[in-house]
């Protein structure tokens, strides 16, 4: 009557032996390591760099614990983080700039035990320590930046139709075109219509000009906006690449915000520099026919002539550049510091995609002799790095950037150039460090919450239900197991809702073996034997577990759904606790209960209290 199939006894003999192998490397710990990755495509990470960092580390007599390759890079595990230090200087010297040299954590599990895929949870900024931002996305400054696109367009559109206007001017969101002859409008009119069906197109006179004024559509705007959203995401998550970070997280939440996690970052203060900037190139020509010095002084107090603007070089010399852009940083496709031989100074060495190149070499051929500027455009503002004199045509997509303060800046302006540029300006509205120590403390304490509740319910159980309190506490032991495992096979990340989450299942996992102890013991009393007690036992609780666990699971699964951060983490463990809850409050126990009583072949009483 109550003895298992041989088969339901391997599955929960598998299920054990699985949940031992997958939770085992959570008690290991992690230990400092070091992490060498590249942002550049034509650098591998193989073998090779692998026996590099090795040697590196050999003839500086720096000791490892273990050395491997995985997709992030060469990582290296060492006993302490002096070591880690030393080895992080070492390797940055000897590998250069081509190289990423990061600061990490790695796991001390055994080796075998990764080859078999069991790893650790990863841990949460609040158990690892890090760094978290809520960025904010100025969709405002997206919309102008669209209406400044579609006013070097139509520029562009109009010369090339030979359409006559007497001027093109961006007016906040809008994009306004002055006509003398209504003929040319009517014409411009049915180009932008025709090219542009995304704009809202309408006239307007103004004394004895007629004003096209080009306007973007709610669609558009929202498509916008949508873009610059995901835009500021994919860059963000190059930058965070060039930094390093192990395992960051990039979450969109609402329609303007942003969050970046960044667990064990210890330089706080350089990831915040970097995230936040909005770096880009543009290449524009000097306006040379405007250079006579009463022109400047005239454009210093306000009066800058039309078509151009006013800028002071580092070198504090005043200087006069087109507005129309000859080359952006969308062209670049990789950018490095370096220095310049001849000067010794500090230097950029940006590489441009085939179009660039050729945009840049038809450039310095038609303007040769006269002066280019390069300025870096952060947060709306632009400053001129440099403005040299064209000496001859440059083929070859090879652009060097002079004028950087100190190699700092210099890889920093590479960093950002080859990362890419936000679509958006971004304004950090929440930070929050948390420091090693706190997140330690908040290990402790979590694993302190759990193991007391769990021994709170152990006395509970056995002091009520005797024997079969101790198969209850049994399966609630395996249920906390196979979470654990379950987490881990999955690579989850724990937080502190997570752990909050592991000791809330312990107390709804138990509620499904006091219901089956209960109605054993009203089986009993209702004059049945202990075997069919067993069995009507838990056949009739299953029923009231299965609905109370599915209610519950609808609630977990809406917190996943509409949840964010924090609450999606909760709901994860939440709902993986229900599903191994199930498993060991009526398989498991079962199994040890049918161990027990159902090979006996008279049973008088059960230790049920």
């Amino acid at each position: 009557m109550n003895r298992y199939p041989l088969w339901k006894y391997l599955l929960v003999l598998t299920a054990l032996v699985l949940g031992v192998l997958y939770s085992v490397p959570n008690l290991f710990g992690e230990a400092p390591a070091v992490q060498v990755s590249t942002s550049k495509n034509n650098i591998s990470l193989d073998a090779a760099l692998m026996g590099q960092v090795e040697s590196t580390l050999k003839q500086a007599n720096i000791e490892f614990d273990n050395l491997f390759l995985d997709a992030n890079g060469v990582k290296v595990r060492f006993d302490t983080p002096e070591t880690q230090i030393k080895a992080k200087d070492a390797l940055q010297a000897a590998l250069g700039n081509d190289y990423v040299i990061a600061l990490n954590l790695v796991s001390r599990s055994p080796s075998w035990l990764s080859k078999l895929g069991a790893l650790p949870m990863y841990l949460g900024l609040d158990l690892r320590g890090g760094v978290h931002f809520l960025l904010e996305v100025n969709m405002q400054a997206a919309l102008t930046q669209a209406a400044e696109r579609y006013a070097g367009d139509f520029r562009s559109a109009l010369r090339k139709a030979r359409i006559n206007y007497s001027g093109i001017n961006r007016e906040g969101q809008t994009v306004q075109i002055r006509f003398r002859d209504s003929a040319e409008l009517d014409k411009a009119k049915k180009i932008i219509n025709r090219d542009y069906p995304d704009l809202t197109v309408k006239e307007q006179d103004s004394g004895n000009e007629k004003i096209l004024i080009a306007s973007l559509s709610l669609a558009s705007q929202k498509q916008i906006q949508e873009f610059a959203l995901k835009q500021n995401i994919q860059t963000l998550h190059n930058r965070i690449n060039e930094l390093g970070v192990a395992e960051p997280i990039i979450q969109q939440q609402g329609l303007e915000r942003i969050v970046v996690q960044l667990p064990g970052v210890q330089d706080t203060a350089k990831a915040k520099e970097i995230l936040g900037r909005t770096a880009t190139l543009e290449i524009r020509m000097v306006d040379e026919e405007k250079t006579d010095p009463v022109t400047l002084e005239n454009a210093a107090k306000g009066q800058v002539p039309f078509g151009t603007e006013f800028f002071k070089q580092r070198s504090g010399e005043p200087i006069l550049i087109k507005k129309s852009v000859v080359l952006t940083g969308d062209y670049i496709t990789d950018a490095g510091p370096g220095l310049d031989q001849q000067s010794g100074q500090s230097v950029v060495h940006v590489s441009l995609d085939s179009r660039g190149a050729g945009i840049f070499k038809q450039v310095t051929r038609e303007n040769v002799g006269k002066r280019m500027a390069i300025l870096i455009v952060e947060k709306g503002q632009a400053e001129v790095i440099t403005a040299p004199v064209i000496q001859e045509e440059i083929g070859g997509g090879r652009v060097q950037i002079s004028g950087m303060a100190n190699i700092r800046e210099a890889t920093d302006v590479a960093l950002l150039l080859r990362a890419g540029s936000l679509a958006a300006p971004m304004d950090i509205i929440e930070e929050r460090t948390v420091g090693p120590s706190m997140g330690e403390a908040n290990i402790e304490r979590g694993r302190h919450s759990v193991l007391w509740g769990f021994a709170a319910i152990a006395i509970f159980m056995i002091a009520y239900y005797m024997l079969f309190g101790t198969v209850s506490v049994l399966a609630l032991g395996i249920n906390l197991l196979l979470l654990v495992a379950l987490l881990s096979l999955l690579q989850a990340t724990l937080t502190l809702p997570g752990i909050a989450a592991i000791a809330l299942t312990l107390g709804m996992a138990i509620d499904a073996n006091v219901l089956i102890n209960e109605r054993i013991r009203e089986e009993l009393a209702n004059g049945n034997t202990p075997q069919a007690a067993i069995k009507a036992g838990y056949d009739r609780a299953f029923d009231t577990i299965l609905d109370s666990n599915v209610t519950t699971m609808i609630a977990g699964l809406a917190l996943f759904m509409f949840g964010t951060g924090p609450v999606k983490g909760f709901a994860v463990v939440h709902v993986l606790g229900i599903l191994t809850s199930m498993f060991s409050a009526v398989v498991v126990s079962r199994a040890a209960v049918n161990l027990i009583y159902g090979y006996r072949r008279k049973v008088n009483k059960l230790s049920i209290g």
